[in-house]
């Protein structure tokens, strides 16, 4: 993972890290496999079925990795620029995650209405909540349900994040701040996602998206923050990985000992196991890092968007009213989701994407910040 180009002359682009690409990879088809595991019912056994219910835990995954990667790759373009260069990030943000957002969100509009004019029920997709969905800002407590695409809650709650970025960047020279005061903010954070979830009456990461989303991106984002400036100070330590992977395996034996809320143990895990992932080499590091599942972390944005509207298409097309699946349909389906992946990141994604970066905005940007392509 590194900046698609170097926007910021100040900073050099970084170099890639592989296995964090990859792991995104795998992270987004958790994602696919978790909300159609219903119709895998009568193919998987249960306690795969059980294991699939847990899929949701990678968008807690992808936020910390999004913190950990925005960090590596814009804060010292970021410091360097200062406050003018806020507006390049943010453009660039845009330009990331909105057109793709807004081509699907377009093909729900074209269900909706095609639900209202023929007398069937749209209410999973109510029109007032619409500009919502179009500034990125439906999962900010404007709402009490997920509407529209499902999964793009998290791309709302991530721009919500993307939009402190800059703040929380400029705010101290974090890459001075002693390694203890580090430690002890992470500590902070990580005892505060508990305690947040706690106090609306819940103890699972999924817990009322709606009301808790907002706050679980915007936790688990920093730690990622944090993740990378530690990373930065620790990743030639040779023991880093192994204590890192040692503390990660610790947490998951703790937890399933001792029966512990996913609230308590999964972001310290996720932080934990990143940080290996990040210092590490050898065989599992290797495989994440392989051209194809670096692949399949290049296209997972589009995976994650994608998949939930795909399958509503699918399952009208394809599936009889059970909504089970046989394993060839089962297979389309996942051949049907990775094609369109690679469609929609080749002809969509990239192209507006390019575009975007092209022609951003006058009035935030001094003329040396106006990225190149």
């Amino acid at each position: 993972m590194r900046a698609a180009d170097a926007s910021f002359p100040a900073a050099a682009s970084p170099a890639h890290l592989d296995a964090l690409t990859g792991i995104r990879g795998i992270a987004a088809w958790l994602v696919v496999l978790y909300h159609i595991r219903f119709s895998l019912l009568e193919l998987l056994p249960i306690p795969v079925i059980k294991v699939l219910a847990r899929g949701y835990l990678a968008v807690d995954l992808f936020f910390v990795l999004s913190g950990f990667v925005l960090w590596y790759n814009y804060a010292p373009r970021l410091r360097a620029g200062g406050a003018g260069a806020a507006g390049t990030f943010l453009w660039r943000r845009i330009a990331r995650i909105w057109p793709l957002h807004l081509a699907v969100l377009s093909v729900l509009v074209a269900f909706a209405l095609t639900l209202v004019v023929t007398g069937r029920d749209a209410s999973f997709y109510p029109f007032s909540e619409l500009p919502l969905h179009l500034l990125l800002i439906q999962n900010w407590g404007f709402t009490d349900h997920l509407t529209w695409n499902d999964p793009a809650w998290s791309i709302s709650t991530e721009w919500m994040a993307s939009l402190l970025f800059p703040l929380v960047v400029l705010a101290a020279k974090w890459e001075r701040t002693p390694t203890p005061v580090l430690l002890a903010v992470a500590g902070i954070l990580l005892a505060a996602i508990p305690l947040f979830f706690w106090g609306a009456g819940n103890t699972s990461l999924g817990a009322d998206i709606s009301h808790l989303g907002l706050g679980r991106c915007l936790f688990e984002f920093s730690l990622g923050n944090l993740l990378c400036l530690l990373w930065l100070r620790w990743r030639d330590q040779p023991l880093c990985p192994w204590l890192s992977l040692v503390a990660c395996l610790g947490l998951l034996a703790a937890a399933y000992a001792w029966d512990l809320p996913e609230t308590v143990f999964v972001p310290a895990a996720f932080v934990t196991g990143l940080m290996a992932l990040a210092t590490g080499r050898g065989p599992i590091v290797d495989v994440l890092s392989s051209r194809p599942l670096r692949y399949l972390g290049e296209v997972s944005y589009a995976t994650y968007l994608a998949h939930t509207v795909l399958f509503l298409l699918f399952k009208l097309a394809f599936v009889d009213a059970s909504l089970k699946l046989d394993w060839l349909r089962f297979g389309a389906f996942l051949a049907l989701v990775l094609a369109a992946s690679i469609f929609c990141y080749h002809g969509l994604e990239k192209p507006a994407q390019r575009w975007f970066n092209r022609h951003p905005p006058r009035w935030p940007l001094r003329a040396n910040e106006v990225p190149a392509e």
